[in-house]
Protein backbone atom coordinates (compact mmCIF):
# COMPACT_ATOMS: atom_id res chain seq x y z
CA UNK A 1 0.00 0.00 0.00
CA UNK A 2 0.70 3.40 -0.89
CA UNK A 3 0.88 6.22 1.86
CA UNK A 4 -1.42 9.46 0.20
CA UNK A 5 1.40 11.67 1.88
CA UNK A 6 3.63 10.58 -0.87
CA UNK A 7 3.96 12.19 -4.03
CA UNK A 8 2.85 10.45 -7.11
CA UNK A 9 5.02 10.39 -10.34
CA UNK A 10 2.70 11.53 -12.97
CA UNK A 11 1.75 8.55 -15.50
CA UNK A 12 1.60 8.61 -18.52
CA UNK A 13 -2.08 9.17 -18.80
CA UNK A 14 -1.54 11.98 -16.93
CA UNK A 15 0.90 13.39 -19.39
CA UNK A 16 -1.71 12.66 -22.43
CA UNK A 17 -4.20 14.56 -20.96
CA UNK A 18 -2.19 17.43 -19.88
CA UNK A 19 -1.19 17.57 -23.76
CA UNK A 20 -4.68 17.01 -25.11
CA UNK A 21 -5.86 19.77 -22.96
CA UNK A 22 -3.21 22.20 -23.90
CA UNK A 23 -3.90 21.78 -27.12
CA UNK A 24 -7.58 22.17 -27.11
CA UNK A 25 -6.39 25.55 -25.30
CA UNK A 26 -4.83 26.73 -28.08
CA UNK A 27 -7.24 25.69 -30.59
CA UNK A 28 -9.80 27.11 -29.00
CA UNK A 29 -7.83 30.28 -28.32
CA UNK A 30 -6.31 30.90 -31.99
CA UNK A 31 -9.77 29.26 -34.02
CA UNK A 32 -12.86 29.43 -31.95
CA UNK A 33 -12.12 32.76 -30.21
CA UNK A 34 -12.34 34.77 -33.19
CA UNK A 35 -15.06 32.66 -35.17
CA UNK A 36 -17.14 33.56 -31.94
CA UNK A 37 -15.94 37.52 -31.91
CA UNK A 38 -16.76 37.69 -35.27
CA UNK A 39 -20.17 35.81 -34.85
CA UNK A 40 -21.23 38.56 -32.16
CA UNK A 41 -20.38 41.42 -33.91
CA UNK A 42 -22.34 40.47 -36.68
CA UNK A 43 -25.44 39.64 -34.39
CA UNK A 44 -25.17 42.89 -33.03
CA UNK A 45 -24.66 44.76 -36.02
CA UNK A 46 -27.56 43.26 -37.43
CA UNK A 47 -29.65 44.00 -34.21
CA UNK A 48 -28.04 47.92 -34.02
CA UNK A 49 -29.03 48.13 -37.63
CA UNK A 50 -32.66 46.97 -37.45
CA UNK A 51 -32.94 49.20 -34.58
CA UNK A 52 -31.87 52.03 -36.47
CA UNK A 53 -34.11 51.47 -39.43
CA UNK A 54 -37.35 50.96 -36.57
CA UNK A 55 -36.11 54.28 -35.11
CA UNK A 56 -35.50 56.21 -38.89
CA UNK A 57 -38.81 54.90 -39.46
CA UNK A 58 -41.29 56.20 -36.67
CA UNK A 59 -39.09 59.65 -37.34
CA UNK A 60 -40.58 59.96 -40.55
CA UNK A 61 -44.14 58.83 -39.77
CA UNK A 62 -43.71 61.15 -36.33
CA UNK A 63 -42.75 64.03 -39.06
CA UNK A 64 -45.24 63.66 -41.79
CA UNK A 65 -47.92 63.41 -39.09
CA UNK A 66 -46.68 65.81 -37.48
CA UNK A 67 -46.83 68.27 -40.51
CA UNK A 68 -50.27 67.05 -41.47
CA UNK A 69 -52.38 67.72 -38.29
CA UNK A 70 -50.43 70.91 -37.03
CA UNK A 71 -48.41 72.95 -40.06
CA UNK A 72 -50.51 71.97 -43.03
CA UNK A 73 -53.95 70.50 -41.39
CA UNK A 74 -55.20 68.10 -44.07
CA UNK A 75 -52.97 68.50 -46.95
CA UNK A 76 -50.67 65.70 -46.85
CA UNK A 77 -49.28 66.05 -50.24
CA UNK A 78 -47.25 69.49 -48.58
CA UNK A 79 -46.19 67.19 -45.84
CA UNK A 80 -44.65 64.90 -48.32
CA UNK A 81 -43.27 67.53 -50.82
CA UNK A 82 -41.62 69.04 -47.31
CA UNK A 83 -39.90 65.26 -46.68
CA UNK A 84 -39.12 64.85 -50.36
CA UNK A 85 -36.85 68.01 -49.95
CA UNK A 86 -35.49 67.66 -47.18
CA UNK A 87 -34.66 64.20 -48.25
CA UNK A 88 -32.96 65.32 -51.49
CA UNK A 89 -31.26 67.95 -49.80
CA UNK A 90 -29.72 65.78 -47.40
CA UNK A 91 -29.17 63.47 -50.66
CA UNK A 92 -27.34 66.17 -52.62
CA UNK A 93 -25.01 67.12 -49.36
CA UNK A 94 -24.01 63.36 -48.93
CA UNK A 95 -23.48 62.79 -52.90
CA UNK A 96 -20.92 66.34 -52.58
CA UNK A 97 -18.95 64.42 -49.57
CA UNK A 98 -18.59 62.11 -51.12
CA UNK A 99 -15.36 60.67 -52.22
CA UNK A 100 -14.19 58.60 -55.74
CA UNK A 101 -12.27 56.06 -55.60
CA UNK A 102 -8.44 55.92 -57.03
CA UNK A 103 -8.77 54.27 -60.52
CA UNK A 104 -6.58 50.70 -60.21
CA UNK A 105 -4.60 50.04 -63.35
Amino acid sequence: MTDASEPRNPDLVDKLLGFLDHGLDVVHDRVLRPIILAARVAAYGLIIALVALVFVVVLVVGFIRLLDIYAFQGRVWISYLALGGLSFIAGLVIWRRRRPLNIRK
